[in-house]
């Protein structure tokens, strides 16, 4: 466990709550323009609902400096469609069998500056891909050299589509990585504690 930090996992109703807070983490790791908040924080209360939903959050003074969400990925689900039908249009039938059969869709892993290159970023991915019943992990990340990439890729992440361009942002290019569960270096990376309602209110 990374020293000073607590992670813990959150159910749906306990995740949604601290939406807001979470959304401050992703806004300091991400710098995305301010008006694309309130689509994100729509997005995220919208996957706590998804299948085999699973959040985790990395936690200093009661306050979160890192989370990870994910899902059980089907067909249907936006992001699953637009990689199925990118892989399959790029020739690659058969990375999209092994990777999208049964998969935890893994959403966001968002570590705040002050937290990062700690060892944080990891807890949190693993505590989310601890147990889970899916035999692969997928996720996307930005084209090009990143620590989430170097992250991913120490964990067992390897590149399944390159260059993909999600629609309405063709000027984003992202990876498309997948794993095999559990992940590589897996151990007892659990959370220390699970939280039906999150005790923390976002008002200090």
């Amino acid at each position: 466990m990374v020293a000073d930090t607590e992670l813990r996992e959150l159910a749906p109703p306990a995740f949604t709550h601290a939406v807001p807070a979470l959304l401050r983490v992703y806004e300091a790791a991400m710098r995305p323009p301010p008006e694309q908040l309130p689509g994100r924080a729509a997005v995220m209360n919208g996957h706590a609902y998804y299948p085999g939903f699973r959040a985790v959050v990395a936690l200093r003074d009661g306050r979160p400096v890192g989370f990870a969400y994910g899902f059980h990925g089907v067909r249907g689900q936006w992001w699953h469609d637009m990689v199925a039908e990118g892989l399959h249009a790029g020739g690659r039938a058969r990375q999209a069998r092994r990777y999208l059969a049964d998969p935890l869709e893994i959403a966001e892993v968002h570590v705040h500056p002050e937290a990062q290159n700690q060892g944080v970023g990891r807890a949190v991915l693993h505590a989310l891909c601890e147990g889970r019943g899916e035999r692969t992990a997928v996720l996307s990340t930005r084209t090009g050299p990143s620590a989430a990439r170097h992250l991913y890729r120490s964990c067992g992440f390897t590149e399944v589509l390159e260059d993909f361009a999600f629609p309405g942002s063709p000027d984003q290019p992202f990876s498309i990585m997948a794993a095999r569960l559990p992940l590589t270096g897996s151990g007892d990376r659990r959370p220390h504690g699970r939280s039906a309602w999150w005790p923390w209110t976002g008002s200090r």
